[in-house]
């Protein structure tokens, strides 16, 4: 159910007609958005399917023109991995000439992240136009769309009005409900399922993986990589009762990888891809950690599916175009000394996978992590993962999120665990330059536990260059 992608009663009813807002600037279209209900960045509560409504989203884009029915789309759903598999699906795409569309959530550092072609932010010029439209639609409405609500549509509007060949969308949360989900794509993707916002989705695996392939169309591809026993009968369930073409990346499409270290690459993993239309032999992961290779093998599955849509990707355009991926505020270094890594891992899937991924890649003699995570997650397996690869944890929260746990808590849960050192910090800068003054050369600081920490660091670290370089 998708309270982050906006389908949500927080909406403020009214039968009456409002007045559209004067949105002449961008600063005014960014307040205008933000003082929409903004699920994502609120405490979670359970709420009954009656809270979300896709007839919401139906009734906002129908004012729009219905500019999601005029976009050639395909669609990413998944617990951990999404962003990644879009990423590597986009630069496939884009190399192999096409205008390709990329919708994402949440942003790091600002809004127009968020909806992007060839890699290039919407204009704020064009945000604004677009906004106006939306708004205007807004005021024969009688009800308050939400923010991800709002944001999608416009995402759908500047992609419908730019004529991408194809966008690829990223499901906010969960799938059946996402405000996303009124796309029939020409290719659906779900990425590996694990255990987040529980309290939203369900607390067993097969109930999550009921939500995420709520994607399914019927005659559309299907695509999903080798998942455990439970969590593939209900995804065969699924695709059977929407009538939805379901392949298994291992299974049905034959796949590979081995981890391994050249000179040119270092330590990195390669994967085979062997379709009817495909033969794709050791392509190196662009992407750092084992947990890619699966994520790499849904995204050359996806896009050789869309070979049989009338799509020309050539096996080496595929091949270039993947090495070219870029995926922020995953495994990237921010600055060198002193060595600061960003990851945006947000629930335990993700922090064993980056734990995993910088000890096998990132050389370093001591970690230390400036950890800051939302209340609603599963903190107590999020630290155990922690624990296993930081030797000094400094707790922090995001100021741009009331969902931020508190930092005091996160530290006595983390004592409860471990005898490693810790400390707390109010704030984002005073958690930085704590974790400067502790590491000597050859040290790691890792800033992890939500993508809004990763991007209230990222801002923070850009701020301090500008500030030295006038």
């Amino acid at each position: 159910m998708k309270p982050g992608s906006g389908q949500a009663a927080e909406g403020r009813a009214s039968t009456a007609r409002r007045s559209p807002p004067d949105l002449s600037s961008y600063a005014a279209v960014i307040r205008w958005l933000h003082d929409r209900p903004d699920i994502e960045r609120m405490r979670a509560v359970k709420l009954s399917d009656d809270a979300f409504k896709l007839d919401r989203m139906h009734r906002l884009l129908d004012r729009l023109g219905n500019p999601h029915r005029q976009i050639k789309a395909v669609h990413v759903a998944g617990t951990v991995g999404k962003g990644s598999t879009v990423a590597m699906i986009a630069a496939m795409l884009e190399e192999c000439g096409y205008a390709v569309g990329q919708y994402t959530s949440p942003h790091l550092t600002g809004l127009r992240e968020r909806i992007s072609i060839n890699g290039r932010l919407i204009g704020k010029s064009d945000l604004v136009e677009l906004a106006k439209q939306a708004a205007r639609a807004v005021s024969k409405l009688d009800f308050e769309p939400t923010f991800f609500e709002l944001v999608t549509a416009i995402g759908f509007k500047y992609f419908a009005e730019q004529a991408v060949d194809v966008a690829v969308v990223e499901v906010g949360l969960g799938g059946r409900l996402d405000s996303t989900n009124v796309l029939t794509p020409l290719v659906s993707v779900v990425t590996q399922i694990d255990f987040d916002h529980t309290k939203i989705l369900g607390t067993t695996l097969p109930v999550i993986a009921r939500e995420k392939a709520g994607i399914f169309k019927q005659g559309v591809p299907a695509l999903v990589f080798d998942p455990p026993p439970e969590v593939e009968r209900t995804m065969r369930e699924a695709a059977e009762k929407s009538g939805a073409l379901l392949r298994v990346v291992n299974k049905e499409i034959e796949f590979s990888s081995r981890f391994c270290t050249d000179p040119d690459l270092g330590p990195h993993t390669r994967v085979c891809l062997y379709t009817r239309t495909s033969r794709l032999e050791h392509l190196p992961v662009p992407l750092q950690g084992e947990h890619q290779a699966s994520n790499c093998g849904l995204a050359l599955a996806a896009v050789d599916t869309l070979k049989s849509c009338g799509f020309d990707c050539p096996e080496d355009r595929m091949t270039a175009g993947l090495a070219k991926t870029k995926a922020p505020g995953r495994m990237q270094i921010l600055q060198e000394r002193p060595r600061i890594l960003a990851d945006g891992a947000h629930n335990p899937a993700s922090m064993n996978a980056l734990m995993r991924c910088v000890g096998a890649h990132v050389p370093y003699d001591s970690m230390v992590c400036v950890f800051g995570c939302c209340a609603d997650k599963d903190v107590g397996s999020m630290l155990d993962k922690v624990n296993l690869g930081a030797d000094k944890v400094i707790f922090t929260r995001a100021s741009t999120t009331p969902r931020a746990a508190d930092p005091d808590e996160l530290q006595k849960m983390f004592q409860e665990r471990s005898g490693k050192m810790s400390q707390v910090a109010r704030t984002l800068p005073e958690a930085l330059a704590l974790a400067t003054r502790a590491v000597s050369r050859d040290d790691l600081i890792v800033v992890t536990g939500s993508f809004y920490l990763v991007g209230e660091a990222m801002k923070h670290l850009e701020q301090e260059r500008t500030k030295h370089e006038a």
